[in-house]
């Protein structure tokens, strides 16, 4: 019997059989080795959270608009009033004849005192007329203002302070129409004020308005 014999050419090729089984291996080797759930495609980075004030610029700290800070006004003190103008009711009067006179005239001292308790101004020429006791209608004619003797400004008067104004008194024989009345008093009306201050003084007046008897200066220091 002829026993048959296995040629090479019909045994296997086991070399080729390794080979093939190595990169199998090797390929699952490298599946196991990627990400989990990879698609394939490179994840996007984190968007940042951190975002810029919109009221900031670069050269600004946030919070701050660009405008120049307000300030608060300082607080303004108490401002003191100024003093009223002197009225009759803040003062008391004196006349002082003793200056003397001339050709039929007398020069008097009018005198007013604070006589409040707070600081008063006079500024410029009194009213002065003569009258009867008790009484505000003028005698005669008031006085004239004596442009020879005008205001300085203001005067502050302190409680107890005095201020002075020239009166000048023209005898009343020096008219030959002078229609003579008696005047007890004279009666003072300071610069600007309504209410009067009277002053007992007799004199002699005339009771036409023509006639003239009176002049006064404003008030001085």
């Amino acid at each position: 019997m002829t026993i048959a014999q296995r040629t090479p050419a019909g045994r296997p090729h086991l070399g080729k059989m390794f080979a093939l089984a190595a990169v199998v291996g090797l390929g699952a080797s490298l599946a196991a080795c990627g990400p989990q759930g990879s698609t394939g495609q490179e994840s996007a980075p984190p968007a940042s959270t951190s975002s810029a004030s919109p009221s900031a610029s670069p050269s600004e700290p946030a919070g701050t608009t660009g405008e120049a800070p307000t300030e608060s006004p300082a607080p303004s003190a108490t401002a003191t009033p100024d003093p009223a103008l002197c009225t009759a009711a803040s003062l008391a009067g004196a006349l002082d004849d003793s200056g003397g006179g001339a050709a039929g005239h007398i020069y008097m001292k009018l005198v007013v005192t604070n006589s409040s308790d707070t600081e008063c101004i006079l500024d410029g020429y009194p009213g002065v007329s003569m009258v009867a006791a008790g009484t505000i209608d003028p005698i005669g004619a008031p006085a004239d203002r004596d442009p020879n003797a005008p205001s300085t400004g203001p005067i502050a008067l302190a409680p107890g302070q005095s201020s002075t104004a020239v009166l000048n008194y023209t005898q009343a024989d020096n008219y030959q129409g002078c229609q003579h009345e008696q005047a007890d008093s004279v009666l003072v009306y300071p610069p600007s004020a309504t209410d009067s201050l009277e002053i007992p003084h007799p004199l002699t007046a005339c009771g036409n308005a023509d006639i003239k008897l009176l002049t006064i200066g404003a008030f001085q220091p």
